[in-house]
């Protein structure tokens, strides 16, 4: 295979998972929420090493405050 092609697949399969992971999030966010805290939850565990912990932090979704003023809808970003 030649290596301009390689990186033109790559280059392409880059493009199609940041697409597809723009849609589940606009789409599913609920899902993506939930998918985000299962992957992160092992990883910030005690005992793990720090950069472990920190790839974890990085993945966890971010808590959403539930003010006075607040609906609800999770449409705060």
């Amino acid at each position: 295979m030649d290596a301009s092609l390689l990186v033109q697949y790559v280059v392409i399969a880059l493009a199609v998972l940041l697409s597809a992971w723009f849609v589940a999030k606009r789409q599913f966010p609920g899902a993506v929420r939930k998918a985000r805290l299962a992957l992160a939850v092992p990883l910030v565990r005690e005992g793990r090493p720090g950069w472990m912990r920190r790839l974890g932090k990085r993945i966890a979704p971010r808590v959403v405050g539930g003010g006075s003023s607040c609906g609800g809808c999770d449409g705060c970003d």
